[in-house]
């Protein structure tokens, strides 16, 4: 049930991606969004790296390894989902509108589906992921 849950969250992460996309407030000329949205890949391919050539399937299934604590995964759990809406966000703030707001909202609403689903099935197999869970916040180091 986690995996359909968690595939269900991924198909909405990227309707709310192309929602953006085709509402044309994805990208933007600002300088600002342009380098918050560098940043938001430079966290990606940081937390690609740091996972290795393993890595979560789209169902959520979590790989053999060992559990990855260093890179940005020493400051929060959720790096790449973290990227994917601080990408996402960027965006819809720079071309706030309705619209714009509901396809964040549904982003971010994918991407907490997604880490809550993951989050069970990595500590059933890893079981210091709890105490590494206890001690590293999400998405926001110290915050959530």
């Amino acid at each position: 049930m986690l995996r359909i849950l968690s595939l269900t969250a991924l198909l909405l992460m990227v309707l709310a991606l192309v929602g953006l996309l085709l509402n044309d407030s994805l990208f933007s000329a600002s300088p600002i969004v342009i380098a918050v949205q560098c940043a938001a890949v430079a966290l990606m391919a940081w937390a690609r790296v740091t996972f290795g050539l393993r890595s979560m399937h789209a169902g959520a299934d979590p790989t053999a390894g060992g559990l990855v604590t260093t890179g940005p995964y020493h400051f929060i759990r959720h790096p790449i989902y973290t990227a994917a809406c601080l990408f996402g966000w960027a965006g819809a703030v720079a071309h706030w509108s309705l619209r714009a707001a509901l396809c964040g909202a549904l982003l971010f609403a994918g991407a907490l589906v997604r880490m809550l689903c993951e989050e069970r099935l990595v500590a059933e197999i890893y079981p210091a992921y709890r105490e590494y869970a206890r001690v590293t916040k999400r998405m926001i180091p110290y915050v959530f």
